[in-house]
């Protein structure tokens, strides 16, 4: 019997990132994909033009028909647009015990558009990161969710990645993707007893060949402590939908099953080359705005 996972998200009309990037990463991965839409997005490369969310029940209805009939192994969460979806997802996660739980908390695009309204972001604080099994946060949504600045985070992501698992999920997975996007940003300390090396970077459209060598560091924090994944930084605009992709591959990875940290690994490795070949795509016209990541780059010729 196949293996069957679940999506609960928004849809991007670009095909790079929420619902078509998970899509497409669970059947890169071997897993059978099934979707649950949350609200409608007019996006591409460039930025959202509109967003049409979906009624809370609604969702709740579309994770009913789903649950009631296939057996889901994992389960992944992006764009859950407003506090009535999040509470509507919390009870669902409980009625059909959908665990394990990879929780993307999508606050802003790869443009800088939001996409979680102010009053959600309380909900999946005190009613949706208890029930997870792991949270993906960027720099800027850890931000937002320990409510302070960036800057901060990087200061001491170490302390940073502690406090959001305060916050009541079993694991965090703090990504450390944007820290060369502003100059203010401190250097992250890659002090750690736990270490895991990934090595080799290509670089991208946009990118310069005068660019100084730069590193990535992930923090992976658990009740047992601590690991780090560093790769070097690929200097790409090719990035929309990396954080959903790498989410949803995690998420493919346990519904295989994996355990936690050997998941994330492999899920690292997998966005890793989704961004490094995301230059084969050209699917931008202009080639304007972010390029999205090549979540098909292990099946295509």
């Amino acid at each position: 019997m196949s293996v069957a996972v679940l999506t609960i998200a928004g849809s991007d009309s670009s095909g790079g990132a929420g619902i078509q990037a998970d899509i497409k990463t669970f059947s890169a991965l071997g897993v059978y994909a099934t979707s649950v839409v949350t609200a409608l997005t007019a996006q591409n490369t460039i930025g959202v033009q509109g967003v049409h969310e979906v009624a809370a029940e609604f969702v709740a209805q579309q994770i009913k028909s789903v649950c009631t009939d296939i057996e889901i192994k994992a389960t992944k969460l992006g764009m859950l647009a407003n506090a009535d979806i999040v509470a509507q997802v919390c009870k669902s996660v409980d009625e059909f015990s959908l665990s394990p739980l990879v929780l993307d908390p999508v606050m802003v695009a790869q443009s800088g558009d939001r996409l979680l309204s102010a009053a959600a972001v309380d909900s999946i604080k005190a009613e949706l990161i208890p029930r997870a099994t792991i949270i993906t946060p960027n720099l800027h949504e850890a931000a937002v969710l320990l409510d302070c600045s960036m800057p901060k985070v990087l200061a001491d992501p170490q302390n940073s990645v502690r406090q959001l698992l305060a916050l009541g999920c079993s694991a965090v997975l703090l990504k450390g993707g944007h820290a060369h996007d502003t100059d203010s940003a401190t250097s992250p300390n890659s002090q750690t007893p736990h270490k895991e090396l990934q090595k080799g970077s290509q670089k991208g459209r946009g990118s310069q060949d005068n660019d100084t060598k730069k590193e990535v560091t992930d923090y992976l924090a658990t009740a047992t402590g601590i690991t780090l994944y560093n790769k070097d930084w690929v200097p790409t605009t090719n990035t929309h939908g990396s954080g959903c992709t790498l989410a949803a591959a995690i998420t493919a990875y346990l519904a295989r099953g994996l355990e936690l940290k050997p998941a994330v690994a492999a899920a690292n490795k997998f966005i890793d080359q989704a961004i490094k070949q995301a230059d084969l795509l050209k699917v931008n016209r202009h080639g304007q705005g972010n390029g999205p990541v090549h979540h098909c780059h292990s099946i295509w010729n």
